[in-house]
């Protein structure tokens, strides 16, 4: 049985995180809705949650920074419950061949799209496992275990998350905890723009996807039907991998 608690979504002002946030809130859950700096953005998916009847919060944070970890769970706690859900969303690019590619540009991608998934979800552990219950779910990407030129910092962040997800998985199977990721392939984004040209006509399914099919799938790996599911990843790419 899902116990009371609520939803946080990092990186939802948009995209798949936005989706998401409006998924799980249709599906129950008060859901903190994440974001670093745009602040209307964030405004506009907690505007419509409850205008669909839901309750949702707006709650500022970077995640790369281990106080605001701390802050954004305090202040979920505090408006709404215990975090039981949890979906590893925030994620950015920097892309460029190797040899070119910058120190700084390896750096900020690792950090936000692996290190800080690794920050909140220790933080999120805690409260789970008193409760023996919780959802993990990490936005990884089908450039994880498929190359794709120019994206290695990417590449590596998302293939460390696919990693990270498995073993944390294992580690708390026995308490009830599920871990899980998606992995989407070329979703009609923001963060895709500028490599989708020409990508479609490779995709089996001939179309990009949508960010509701992304939030449709983590829906699930969050809800009850999916408990003895863990430490696997859901691929969604319109057959692109197979």
């Amino acid at each position: 049985m899902t116990p009371e608690g609520c939803a946080i979504v990092t990186g939802a002002t948009r995209g798949i995180g936005a989706a998401t946030a409006r998924a799980l809130a249709d599906a129950g859950w008060p859901v903190a809705v994440n974001y670093r700096s745009d602040a209307e953005g964030a405004q506009a998916v907690v505007s419509d949650i409850e205008s669909a009847g839901g309750r949702a919060i707006a709650v500022e944070a970077d995640v790369t920074d281990p106080e605001a970890v701390d802050a954004l769970f305090e202040r979920a706690e505090e408006d709404l419950g215990g975090v039981m859900v949890l979906v590893n969303n925030a994620g950015m690019r920097a892309d460029g061949l190797a040899p070119q590619l910058k120190p700084e540009e390896w750096d900020a991608v690792l950090n936000t799209n692996l290190s800080a998934a690794f920050k909140t979800t220790r933080r999120a552990l805690r409260p789970m496992l008193r409760a023996r219950f919780g959802r993990i779910v990490n936005v990884a990407s089908i450039v994880g275990p498929r190359a794709n030129a120019g994206q290695s910092n990417y590449a590596a962040s998302k293939a460390g998350l696919i990693g990270m997800t498995k073993t944390v998985a294992v580690e708390v199977a026995r308490r009830g905890i599920t871990v899980n990721a998606v992995a989407p392939g070329l979703v009609d984004t923001q963060l895709t723009e500028g490599i989708s040209d020409g990508l479609a006509d490779e995709i089996p399914a001939r179309r990009t996807g949508t960010p509701e099919e992304i939030a449709a799938c983590v829906r699930f790996l969050a809800s009850d039907d999916a408990s003895y599911v863990t430490g696997t990843v859901l691929t969604v790419d319109g057959g692109l991998s197979a």
